[in-house]
């Protein structure tokens, strides 16, 4: 079925398949809200359209279209994107795009969901778009008078997803008495009992383990026998972005990028670089290679993508060596392991207060004064500081410590002596690591809520195994390099895929990239293999080990091409 959206030269509408994540679900204890899959495949449950421009919007209370009064954040077309039409307290976006869909399908139009907005609520609308020649508008009214509210670049203003026009009308609904259905009452029975003595058990005796403390029986698909209901059960959406390569028209060329010295800094284009800066053959002939390589790494993925089992990044527990090793280490696969730090005492014990008290006065080495520049990974040796580890710990633990300072892998040859006091408080997950190396406890991190590690690959098969708080990962396959603009060993033009300054019309090539966004809960790991693309954020303080020294080879750092 296709879906197709006609755009008029000098229509650019910002569309993208809607995320799984909302910020107040990241801020539920332990993310608990994500365990609840409606709630999930109902945010994913479309397509979304993109504001293009930040600006603040108030109503005074009456019903004129004068009503409205509306200031830009920075320049752009605002005027253009959102006005006063109708009155009434109404908020209009005009959406550059002319939708069709196949005969007898509605689009279902309206805010994004379970995405509340103080002060102004989305209308929602169905639209005829198997017929319609004409654009629409996304409409918000304002819920109370004399209150500005702030849309910033790059959120999301319409939601949009197709529904049959006739479905409803055939649809009988009837009730029926529960033993209507054969064994439903007794799997019913079932459940009540089993959910009875879990939340008892929860009260009594709560696991330290945030997996452990749900069932997971509506989200696996599977009844109290563990048995699989349906064979089509989806436990997430991967929508398709809006292919644009059929568009030809001339764009207005992206701004230049600015430097951190101040002088224009050069965009490399992965898929059709500067020839000059390639001496090593004819430039034609090494541009064509460079494209092959993109088509056939584009196409692997792809095709990869076929498998839905390929498609997420599965969660695994109780996994053995040997199908580690098969599945995911060798096959270049990312997994997020559950229940292998469950013995660990660090899960109970590291508290802010427990970690000064543990290391104390002890000098360590930290990244700091990051928020003066947003290249601060690239230039790590700048940022390195050194302060008492105890009056660190108060620095990353206050309100609203952000960015500025963390504790990194980086430091951490500086820093082993300093806190080995909290090795013991460690396990050591023998099946996949060995420790047979320098540093078998792996490297630390130590920061506040905030904290930004930028988007990147890595070198080596890296083992993440989050101790306190929550992260949250952005991870894109090795595969999508040539949409990741990395202009500089294994660092992205873009520091923050989340930033509500990043446009399109900066990366165009970023609008086809494939990336799962992952919440790393306390006691979870996550293999990440080599050169799969990720940045990561703190959402609560938090301490994460990392581990390279696996039990089997993993040395692709020794002939990476670095110049």
């Amino acid at each position: 079925m296709d879906l197709t959206c006609f755009l008029h030269p000098g229509w650019q509408p910002l569309i993208r398949p809607a995320p799984a994540k909302r910020d107040w679900m990241d801020a539920t204890p332990e993310s608990f809200a994500y365990r609840c899959l409606p709630l999930n495949i109902a945010n994913a449950h479309g397509w979304e359209l993109l504001n293009p421009c930040a600006f603040d919007a108030c109503w005074n209370g009456q019903a004129d279209t004068g009503a409205i009064a509306i200031r830009t954040q920075a320049e752009g077309p605002v005027a253009s994107v959102a006005t006063s039409l109708f009155g009434q307290g109404i908020l209009t976006f005009h959406i550059p795009g002319i939708f069709r869909t196949p005969p007898g399908w509605n689009l279902w139009i309206g805010g994004s969901p379970n995405q509340p907005k103080d002060g102004i609520y989305p209308e929602q609308a169905w639209l005829g778009a198997d017929w319609s020649p004409f654009t629409f508008t996304m409409n918000w009214r304002f819920t109370r008078p004399n209150h500005w509210v702030h849309f910033a670049a790059g959120e999301p203003i319409c939601f949009f997803f197709p529904v049959q026009r006739a479905l409803l009308d055939d649809i009988k609904p009837v009730m029926a008495p529960i033993d209507a259905e054969p064994g439903l009452l007794d799997r019913f029975q079932d459940w009540s009992r089993g959910r009875d003595a879990f939340v008892l058990r929860m009260a009594n005796e709560p696991p330290p383990a945030p997996a452990d403390k749900w069932q997971k029986h509506y989200y696996r698909g599977v009844d109290m026998t563990e048995k699989e209901q349906i064979e089509d059960h989806r436990t997430r959406l991967r929508l398709k972005p809006f292919d644009a390569s059929a568009i030809s028209w001339s764009l207005e060329p992206p701004a230049a990028v600015t430097s951190e010295a101040g002088a224009p800094a050069k965009t490399v284009n992965a898929a059709a670089p500067d020839q000059a800066s390639k001496p090593d053959g004819p430039p034609s002939q090494t541009l064509l290679d460079l494209r092959k390589r993109e088509w056939l790494l584009e196409t692997l993925e792809r095709q990869r993508g076929l498998s839905e089992q390929n498609a997420t990044i599965e969660r695994r527990a109780g996994l053995g060596s040997d199908e580690f090793l098969d599945r995911y280490y060798a096959a270049n696969r990312p997994v997020i392991l559950t229940g292998e730090m469950s013995g660990w005492p660090a899960l109970a014990k590291w508290t802010p207060d427990y970690l000064k008290h543990a290391v104390g006065s002890k000098t360590i080495e930290f990244q700091g004064d990051r928020s003066k520049s947003d290249r601060f990974e690239i230039h790590k040796d700048a940022h390195r500081r050194q302060m008492p580890f105890d009056q660190f710990i108060d620095l990353v633990s206050r309100p609203g410590a952000g960015n500025d300072a963390y504790l990194t892998a980086y430091n951490s040859a500086r820093n082993t002596e300093a806190i080995s006091a909290l090795h013991p408080d460690l396990g050591f997950p023998e099946k996949f690591l060995s420790r047979d190396v320098e540093q078998p406890n792996g490297m630390m991190w130590i920061g506040p809520a905030g904290t930004l590690t930028s988007l990147h690959h890595d070198l080596t098969n890296n083992l993440i195994a989050q101790v306190v708080g929550r992260k949250r990962l952005l991870v894109l396959p090795a595969s999508e390099v040539g949409k990741l603009y990395n202009h500089l060993h294994v660092f992205s033009e873009i520091s923050d895929l989340e930033d509500a300054a990043l446009t399109l019309a900066q990366f165009p090539r970023l609008e086809h990239a494939r990336f799962t966004e992952v919440t790393l809960m306390p006691g979870e790991m996550i293999f990440m293999p080599l050169a799969w693309w990720h940045q990561v954020r703190s959402i609560d303080f938090s301490v994460t080990i990392t581990y390279t020294n696996f039990r089997w080879p993993n040395d692709g750092y020794r002939d990476f091409p670095a110049a």
